[in-house]
């Protein structure tokens, strides 16, 4: 393999035939580039979802009333789902081993004043354990704890750019926020990366809220996080049940979507999972046909050159040489043309992904990128096709008899 005159071989072949060498090799190389590019587009869909959701744990579920549209238990249709605090409670008293954290949320739009600033924001009244269904980042302060539900306490988590609009420079925790009037203290300022709209909401105990809004039990969702160890299976399992303990509880048809909607992540990931996938295998399969053309070429090159040197390689026999000697430096010669024009795309494509990836962020593409591992499969790939190209070339010179060869004109 490291025998200098079979490489000077090699390389006096290629200049002598430059055009095809260059062409086949191109088509080699393209296959790789669009290969590489089409697993990179995947993984940048791919990612793109994942950031989009990453700001909630990837085991929440989330619940959501709405009005029936059949008539059902006795019950006519139009009626209006309403979720109320005992509900929170049976469904975990319902599934005990089940649900990891558990949160209501009842929604409301707020005045905020402080001082001369004022604002309009959006309020998600909550339990505590929303911070972890959430993922929320306190950056300063602290989030609702279990004391300040009980209390019914006046006191809020802003987001960054609530701070940032009636704060100014201006330390926020501690002061007091009138919201439509009622003053607020403010425990903690939290920030929420990719999504500056969800830096401008507030969070406050639900049981202020439903205090201050009519001494109501009325919320408006459910979010909560199952089992962390449960596969896709279970997750979607867990949520099957639970919507159909729900659909029971509130007389709602089985077959009425409307009327409540049960949203687990497990179900999108596992949606995306099989999309990707798809598109994966499509890509695979287009860059295997193009490097399958590019073999094809390669190969043709190699029996014209061995029609070529026939002679040559009659006299190679006449003096000694073994048939594998032959075989493996047809292979050799072909290896090494698709390899480099592989690498050359492979390294092409990377380079455009190092360059561009990184500033490609968007709700769905972000980040289009190819892992470790498939750049050692395209360098097998590429080396196998090598093999494959030159083998049958390789086996016909390997079967030239040096009395027919040296005969050639």
């Amino acid at each position: 393999m490291f025998d200098r005159d079979v490489w000077q071989e090699i390389f006096n072949t290629i200049k002598k035939n430059k055009l095809r060498t260059f062409l086949t090799g191109f088509s080699v190389g393209w296959a790789i580039f669009i290969l590489v590019m089409l697993l990179a587009s995947v993984n940048g869909m791919q990612n793109g979802f994942y950031t989009q959701f990453n700001d909630d744990a990837n085991n929440s579920i989330f619940v959501r009333s709405g009005t029936t549209t059949k008539a059902y238990g006795g019950f006519e249709a139009g009626r209006r789902i309403q979720f109320k605090n005992d509900d929170l409670e049976y469904i975990k008293q319902s599934f005990p081993k089940d649900i990891e954290y558990l949160s209501a949320r009842y929604y409301t739009n707020v005045t905020a004043r402080f001082k001369s600033e004022t604002g309009s924001y959006s309020v998600q009244a909550v339990h505590p354990d929303h911070q972890m269904i959430e993922k929320t980042l306190v950056m300063s302060g602290r989030y609702i704890n279990e004391a300040d539900f009980v209390n019914k306490a006046k006191v809020a988590v802003i987001g960054r750019k609530v701070a940032e609009d009636l704060f100014d420079k201006e330390e926020p925790l501690g002061q007091f926020v009138e919201f439509n009037g009622l003053p607020f203290r403010v425990i903690g300022v939290f920030t929420d990366e990719g999504d500056d709209n969800a830096e401008r909401n507030i969070y406050a105990p639900v049981s202020t809220f439903q205090r201050i809004y009519g001494n109501t039990n009325v919320i408006n969702s459910i979010a909560l996080t199952y089992n962390p160890n449960y596969d896709i299976t279970e997750a979607l399992e867990f949520s099957e049940r639970l919507e159909i303990l729900l659909k029971r509880r509130f007389k709602i048809a089985p077959e009425d979507q409307a009327a409540l909607g049960v949203w687990n992540y497990a179900e999108a990931f596992d949606n995306v999972s099989k999309f990707t996938a798809v598109l994966r295998f499509i890509g695979i399969g287009v860059g295997v046909l193009i490097l399958i053309a590019g073999i094809v070429g390669i190969g043709n090159i190699m029996v014209f050159t061995i029609k070529e040197r026939t002679k040559e390689i009659g006299i190679r026999k006449a003096l000694g040489a073994r048939p594998s000697q032959i075989v493996n430096l047809v292979i050799l010669e072909s290896v090494f043309i698709t390899t480099i024009s592989g690498f050359v795309g492979l390294l092409f494509a990377s380079l455009i992904l190092a360059l561009v990836g990184p500033n490609i962020q968007s709700p769905a593409f972000t980040n289009p990128s190819v892992s470790t591992g498939t750049v050692v499969t395209a360098t097998i790939i590429l080396i196998i096709a090598g093999v494959l190209a030159g083998l049958l070339p390789a086996m016909k010179a390997a079967k030239v008899k040096p009395i027919v060869a040296l005969t050639d004109k």
